[in-house]
């Protein structure tokens, strides 16, 4: 029974207790109890890090009661419906005593509920008061259970009623050190490492994996989506976040479990590929989002500083007579709106890809995968001194140092738009590269590219990255690197690199680099496969680069990877690339010698992926355009592909319906070996749909 009101993903101090039925019977209701107090007793061997004394008294008087409660299941007698009502209550109440237990030794929770110490009190002492209500109104008497039992909880119900739960000196002592920490922090003073250091051991916080582990927690707990969560909670949290960044940083020199670093690694390595890598069709969101809105641009557009913004929030900025760029302060050159065109496009690749209609963004697409929020300025400035004390242990520190700065640098960046600002201000890029072509070993060669990586998604780190000559590093690791996640992580900051048009021309450029890029496909991880294609599909959108892409032998690759591959996602990814490539007459003739077309009808017919169907349809129309007869012969043959366009059309985005409708145009003009072909065809029925979708 109580297993239906366990919560594990509810958050912190909140309490989902529920009553037990009105139907319940009583062995039922006395087992449940039985097994609840039992629960809340085995508590006595966790650690409080605070709120000591409360949690030990709040055991000891429900262990009273456990004795009582298994008395009465013991002798059988039947209760009054009276006393069900009140061991109901009790019941209920206990609920939330769990839960408060839970919480105050939650693992990773003890700087938050030591900061929330009045208000876990509070709790204590409204919860016992509960008890020991329902405990003057038990009718005792009437309940067949020996005398000293008996008196046992009268005791309690006294004790209840008068324990006083309160708030411990050193709760309060400490967490006001922690508040004036905060308040240094907001103040741009650093402080004192004596003072952070009281704190953490007063919370028995004694190595870098309990420091990470609040960190967690903390992070989890800003990402709930509940409504009591509002935004001063998120800014709060935040500056939590950065209290506990800085000291996993400064104050813990060694990583205490190697293991755990090592398959922290791994998994964030699959995040970035699952989340932020996997090409066109599945890119990260947080790139996408506005700096001001913080929702997904439906019409980017550069300023003079470089920044890029959505069209409607910038000119929101400027008609307010703000003429600085919002995200550097820096004064305007000019007013002039520049449309990304590039970024516009990968966006619409992605919403296509999740099924999110641009005319329909609104507040709710914070909900897609959104870990970007606000940073209160506790945050911003504790990241500012840990970022200068990374730097300085990038540059002057041992190699051990070293190493460590790098990987924090690799998780401070990996979500936080701030924290890569500051990093990329602080100078991490240059020693960070440094680092890079000196690293004997496949951790840290995967520390450092990863690292790397979270800092080129923004858009100075890019820039750097180049300025400071770190394309033939990465290019290095992309060819000989330690380890294939080294590699597929060189990949993806190939494809960051290439969102710059100057740069895809520069990167093309490099012999070396296609071909790199096409050794990752031909014999990387899954992983590795997706990244490699991702930068080749940004460096084909230089023209030049499309035909050494061509001559390196791309498009059989990605043929055979439509003809084997399990992976839908790559798939569609190769589909992307072979799209575009299709566009050339270079590229439409080697599709067309590498026997392609029926790969492009199973697909429309097999594949879940609108996005696949739509650069399927978007290649056919090339082929036909660039190819001509050689083309349209074998296509108008085929009785059912019509039958599939207009199923795309009536299942696909509006992007697809135009495509579909250039297609069918085609079709219907050029076709005519096979006139029966094209009676098949409702035209009518095909355009008044077109018609009535895009109404």
């Amino acid at each position: 029974m109580i297993q239906r009101s366990h919560q594990n993903d509810r958050r912190s101090l909140n309490f989902p207790a529920v009553h037990p039925c009105e139907a319940i019977s009583q062995g039922t209701l006395l087992s449940s109890l039985l097994s609840l107090s039992q629960a809340i007793c085995d508590f006595h061997s966790k650690l409080f890090a605070s709120q000591r004394r409360n949690a030990r008294e709040a055991i000891r008087q429900v262990g009273v009661l456990l004795v009582f409660f298994e008395e009465v299941l013991d002798r059988g007698s039947i209760l009054s419906d009276s006393s069900l009502l009140c061991l109901s209550e009790i019941h209920h109440t206990f609920q939330k005593i769990q839960f408060l237990l839970e919480d105050c030794s939650r693992e990773g929770s003890r700087l938050w509920i030591l900061t929330k110490c009045k208000f876990v009190a509070s709790q204590f002492r409204i919860l016992f008061q509960a008890v020991a209500t329902a405990l003057d109104v038990l009718p005792l008497d009437s309940i067949d259970v020996g005398g000293e039992v008996k008196e046992l909880v009268d005791l309690v119900a006294k004790q209840a009623r008068r324990a006083k739960f309160e708030l411990a000196n050193d709760d309060e002592r400490v967490a006001d050190e922690v508040f004036m920490i905060m308040s240094q922090f907001e103040k741009g003073i650093e402080p004192e490492l004596r003072s952070i250091k009281l704190v953490l051991d007063y919370l028995e916080i004694r190595n870098w994996s309990d420091c990470n582990k609040e960190i967690r927690f903390l992070e989890e707990e800003i990402g709930y989506e509940f409504p009591d969560c509002k935004e001063r909670d998120v800014t709060y949290l935040s500056g939590l976040v950065g209290l506990m960044s800085y000291s996993r940083g400064v104050i813990f020199e060694e990583f205490n479990h190697h293991r755990h670093h090592r398959n922290s690694n791994a998994e964030e390595d699959q995040l970035d590929t699952r989340m932020n890598l996997e090409g066109p069709s599945f890119l990260n969101p947080d790139d996408f989002r506005c700096p001001i809105s913080l929702e997904l641009m439906t019409d980017p557009v550069t300023i003079s500083t470089g920044q890029t913004y959505d069209r409607a929030s910038i000119q929101k900025w400027l008609k307010a007579g703000n003429l600085t760029c919002p995200k550097t302060g820096e004064r305007l050159k000019n007013t002039e709106l520049v449309p990304n065109s590039a970024l516009k496009r990968l966006i619409q690749q992605f919403c296509a890809g999740n099924g999110i209609a641009l005319t329909k963004l609104g507040r709710n697409n914070r909900d897609l995968k959104g870990t970007t929020v606000p940073s209160c300025r506790i945050a911003v400035e504790a990241m500012k001194f840990l970022s200068e004390f990374l730097v300085r242990r990038l540059v002057f520190g041992n190699e051990r140092q070293k190493h460590k700065a790098a990987y924090e640098i690799r998780l401070l960046a990996n979500s936080k738009i701030n924290n890569r600002s500051c990093l990329i201000d602080a100078g991490a890029i240059p020693p960070l590269l440094n680092l890079l072509s000196s690293s004997s070993e496949a951790c840290s060669q995967e520390n450092v590219i990863s690292g790397l990586l979270k800092l080129s998604k923004h858009p100075n780190g890019r820039v750097l990255i180049v300025e400071c000559g770190g394309l033939h590093e990465i290019l290095a690791v992309l060819k000989h690197g330690l380890s294939f996640e080294a590699k597929q992580t060189a990949a993806a900051i190939i494809f960051y690199i290439s969102t710059v048009k100057e740069y895809r021309k520069l990167i093309g450029e490099i012999p070396e680099a296609i071909p790199a890029l096409l050794e990752l496909i031909k014999g990387g991880t899954a992983c590795g496969k997706k990244n490699a294609i991702v930068a080749i599909f940004g460096l084909i959108f230089f023209p030049k680069n499309q035909k050494k892409v061509i001559e390196n032998g791309t498009i059989p690759i990605l043929i055979d990877i439509l003809t084997h591959s399990d992976k839908p996602d790559l798939v569609t990814d190769s589909l992307s690339v072979l799209s575009t490539l299709a566009d050339n007459v270079e590229g439409a003739n080697s599709i067309l010698q590498a026997s392609a077309l029926p790969l492009f009808k199973n697909t429309l017919q097999s594949s879940s992926s609108r996005a696949a169907k739509e650069h399927c349809i978007s290649t056919l129309l090339s082929l036909c355009n660039n190819c001509g007869d050689e083309v349209v012969s074998v296509l108008a043959k085929d009785h059912s592909l019509m039958d599939l366009l207009y199923y795309n059309t009536v299942d696909g985005t509006p992007f697809a319906e135009r495509k579909l409708v250039h297609s069918s145009k085609f079709f219907i003009n050029t076709g005519k070996q096979d006139q029966s072909w094209v009676r098949q065809f409702n035209t009518n029925s095909l355009f008044e749909q077109v018609k009535f979708r895009g109404a």
